[in-house]
């Protein structure tokens, strides 16, 4: 993304008054919002017709941004979440109390800590989104429930005219959704 078409401190108030944007990751274009707006959060489950329960993936450019976001990570556990940052890989790790159930959602093993889904990414586009704003974003498909995740721009914006703000970028072709693996118990949620 070497030439971004938004201005940064435009972009991060639009984001901050509960604005939506899509941008490209790796394998399909990302809804996204400030994690920390509950209008921006109910305002893309509503458009993307997504049951609160499921909870959303938070994205940044680095582990320092995400730290707000989850407890305090043992020694091994960072080390365990840098063997696959940044990258495809999502986990689940136990959440902060701030983190809104918005975001965390309501599915975590019975009689375990809630978890929230973390990501340190390394698509382009979306590292240097998080770098000029300086925040994670959320990071879901764009795409409404029950429709295929939109892989261009201008797909975005057939699905979703002017209620997103689009920014052009690409996505890596024929990649897959990140793997997403929980941080305690090891099991693989999505491959």
């Amino acid at each position: 993304m070497t030439s971004p078409r938004y201005s940064t401190r435009a972009l991060r108030a639009y984001l901050r008054q509960g604005g939506l944007i899509a941008y490209a990751t790796r394998a399909v274009f990302g809804l996204g919002c400030d994690p920390d707006n509950a209008r921006g959060l109910r305002t893309l489950l509503a458009l993307k017709r997504r049951p609160a329960h499921k909870g959303l993936i938070l994205i940044a450019d680095c582990a320092q941004r995400l730290k707000k976001y989850h407890v305090p990570l043992t020694p091994a556990q960072q080390a365990q979440c840098a063997t696959r940052w940044p990258g495809g890989h999502t986990w689940l790790i136990p959440a902060s109390r701030r983190v809104s159930p918005l975001v965390r959602g309501r599915l975590h093993p019975p009689g375990q800590p809630r978890r929230v889904a973390l990501r340190v990414d390394a698509h382009p586009d979306a590292v240097e989104i998080c770098r000029r704003l300086r925040m994670a974003l959320v990071s879901t498909s764009a795409n409404r429930a029950g429709r295929q995740p939109a892989r261009t721009s201008r797909e975005c914006l057939r699905q979703f005219g002017k209620s997103v703000r689009v920014i052009p970028g690409r996505v890596v072709l024929h990649s897959r959704p990140s793997t997403i693996s929980d941080l305690l118990t090891a099991q693989v949620v999505r491959a």
